[in-house]
């Protein structure tokens, strides 16, 4: 098991035709193209402006401003707009911004999670300060739930009643920053009657464990996200496995970038399993997995 680390993250800062700043961490993005000339698509969502064949692969065109918003970008200003090219849950979407500032380099620690009374509908995942200026990291999960809604009845066909009943004794906790990805995953839970505990950062994850075991109820399951501000989920899970009475969890990791990078750290740090997606149905599985693996110990 290696030791815990400050992990970077790199993060694009760019703005939207309004001139607010955002940014995107480096990790989800495949590549920056200068605006071309898009494809429209019929029965398409509004913000989606049609299709762009990139490195001879066609992939749909987002106009992020018109998703959360903001208005359409101004066909004025398309000819120096920029398409940031992103793989966020085996999703390969270009996005479509005004400019592009730079890229600077952060870690997880420095990164805050947004404040409460933004409201429920934001699309951001964390603040960040860069040179005393507040950047808004956006949260590209929000955008494609907007896109691409999913289905939670969907996944109720592929469990049976036997599994269900696997799933129900155990202490489930799932963390993740993400409100979209928190909320497909319990929605799915909650459909399929299982109950769990939930929270939104690494470290009120790690306190809720440490209360749970003092009170003889410790966690059976936990799920986490990987990228989370303050507490990531490869530190959790080096927390968790370095504390004895919590060490006996099955951990899954997750994350919605598509690297094997990801997958190779999540064992280092001690996970059980690492999913290189945020997918409900993939981690209701990964969990039936767990149920057995507990039931034997």
């Amino acid at each position: 098991m290696t030791s815990k680390a400050e992990h970077s993250q790199g993060l694009l800062l760019f703005r939207l035709h309004n001139n607010r700043q955002f940014a995107l961490g480096t990790l989800k993005i495949r590549e920056l193209v200068p605006y071309k000339p898009v494809t429209p698509m019929l029965n398409s969502h509004p913000g989606v402006m049609g299709a762009v064949t990139i490195r001879e692969q066609t992939i749909p065109i987002v106009d992020m401003a018109q998703v959360i918003g903001a208005g359409a970008i101004p066909e004025s200003k398309l000819k120096h707009s920029f398409i940031v090219v992103t793989d966020c849950q085996r999703k390969v979407i270009g996005f479509l911004v005004d400019s592009i500032e730079r890229i600077v380099e952060t870690n997880w620690r420095q990164i805050k999670s947004p404040d409460r009374s933004l409201g429920k509908d934001i699309f951001i995942t964390g603040t960040v300060d860069v040179k005393g200026e507040l950047v808004q990291l956006m949260d590209v999960e929000v955008l494609l739930e907007r896109i691409y809604p999913s289905d939670p009845s969907m996944i109720k066909a592929t469990v049976t009643d036997v599994e269900r009943e696997q799933l129900k004794p155990l202490n489930i906790l799932v963390v993740d920053d993400s409100r979209t990805a928190r909320k497909q995953l319990t929605d799915v839970l909650s459909y399929l009657n299982i109950p769990f505990e939930v929270t939104d950062n690494g470290q009120h994850a790690l306190d809720i464990m440490h209360k749970k075991a003092s009170a003889g109820r410790p966690i059976d399951l936990l799920v986490s996200d990987i990228e989370m501000p303050g507490l990531d989920g490869y530190e959790l899970t080096f927390e968790v496995r370095s504390a004895p009475a919590l060490a006996n969890a099955y951990i899954i990791l997750h994350t919605s970038l598509s690297s094997e990078i990801s997958v190779s750290q999540a064992k280092q740090v001690g996970a059980n399993e690492a999913l290189t997606k945020f997918d409900a149905k993939e981690l209701v599985t990964a969990m039936l997995r767990g149920a057995q693996h507990l039931s034997r110990l």
